[in-house]
């Protein structure tokens, strides 16, 4: 039996007055333009050629991409400029991915954002252009829609109104933060944490902000504010404290080749929300968050590289099958078995294009 593109994961647990969105999102949609294959940084003077190259939408189109990707119904309310990059972008999430854009707006005249991404030595280098949308016309609605679920970016001082009322009207709201470029790191600053389910932040935001120097010690200190935290260790793997069930999890990383980790903490998100909503245990869900965190770092990009169900199902066939990953860790993983349709599938598998869009004919 064949993976079909899409699994549902609530399947067994959709019922008759449910929402009808699983998981709502809000945010800034960026043009993405990825380099890879390249062997070390640009010097300045000289003129690089990357071996590969590809595009597609970035910024919150990362976690409205993977979430889609992994069978969650998934609405994005965003500005789209009315020039080709927002034609592109609208047309990949709405068309290509499934993603609800109801409460999304097109603003005339008002360019596309793009990011200029070059990927060299497992890391990656961006440059990132520009303008706020202008508000609308009218007022958009304050109250998100009802959903499962909500995935907040928290901004470092301010306050999100809709990441209360979304709280309030029973959605389970997941968290992250970008860098405090400020550099205050003050946990009083997250103060819409106090609406919030999760918090996934990396290692080096929680100890910041828990004046720490240990993540699993910042991750404990963390859940004295949120119920659960989980904390990414890169390469070491990630770790999860549920204060409101006094239980902890770990689980180390896969051996991968990196080439671009553009998107993977979204994809990470993605993951474990995926699991939390369809009631997984602890440990699966923040095993199942690193590999698909781990697939999307074999590809290059953000959206293009976040891995769905058949990737997932390609990867365990292949892992069950050759001696490429430690044993002990593989066990970690076996609850796939129960969740994945038998039937063998093409490994490695491709997404991305490099290209803005073929015209169809």
């Amino acid at each position: 039996m064949a993976v079909p593109s899409t699994l549902d994961p609530l399947a067994a647990l959709r019922a008759p007055g449910d929402p009808a969105t699983d998981v709502y999102l809000t945010g800034t949609v960026f043009l993405d333009i990825i380099f890879t294959g390249l062997d070390s940084a640009p010097v300045r003077g000289t003129e690089s050629w990357a071996r590969g190259m590809g595009s597609g939408p970035g910024g919150i189109a990362n976690m409205a991409t993977a979430l889609a990707r992994l069978g969650l119904r998934t609405s994005l309310a965003a500005a789209f400029g009315d020039d080709m990059y927002g034609d592109h972008c609208w047309e990949c999430l709405e068309r290509d991915e499934g993603i609800d854009l109801a409460l999304s707006r097109r603003v005339p005249g008002w360019h596309s954002p793009v990011t200029v991404s070059m990927a060299y030595e497992g890391e990656r280098t961006m440059v990132s252009h520009g303008h706020e949308a202008p508000p609308p016309e009218e007022p958009a609605p304050q109250v998100p829609p009802s959903a499962r679920a909500c995935v907040a970016s928290l901004t470092p001082g301010t306050r999100q109104e809709w990441i209360a009322t979304a709280a309030r009207r029973g959605s389970r709201v997941f968290a992250d933060v970008g860098w405090d470029e400020s550099g205050r790191w003050d946990p009083d600053d997250l103060a819409d944490l106090a609406h919030c389910d999760a918090f996934l932040p990396n290692a080096a935001e929680a100890m910041r902000y828990t004046r720490t120097d240990c993540p699993r010690r910042a991750a404990a200190k963390l859940a004295e504010r949120v119920p659960l935290a989980v904390v990414t260790l890169g390469a070491e793997g990630a770790y999860a404290v549920d204060s409101a069930r006094g239980e902890t999890a770990t689980v180390p990383a896969l051996t991968v080749d990196a080439l671009d980790p553009t998107g993977a903490g979204d994809v990470f998100v993605a993951g474990f929300l995926t699991g939390t909503l369809a009631g997984w245990p602890l440990a699966d869900r923040l095993a199942f968050a690193s590999l698909t965190a781990a697939l999307s770092v074999q590809e290059f990009g953000g959206s293009l590289s976040a891995p769905g169900w058949v990737e997932v199902a390609a990867w365990w066939q292949h892992a069950k099958a050759y001696d490429d990953q430690d044993r002990e860790a593989l066990r970690r993983y076996a609850f796939l078995d129960r969740l994945l349709p038998a039937g063998p599938r093409p490994w490695p598998l491709r997404r991305a294009v490099p290209t803005i869009g073929f015209r169809r004919a």
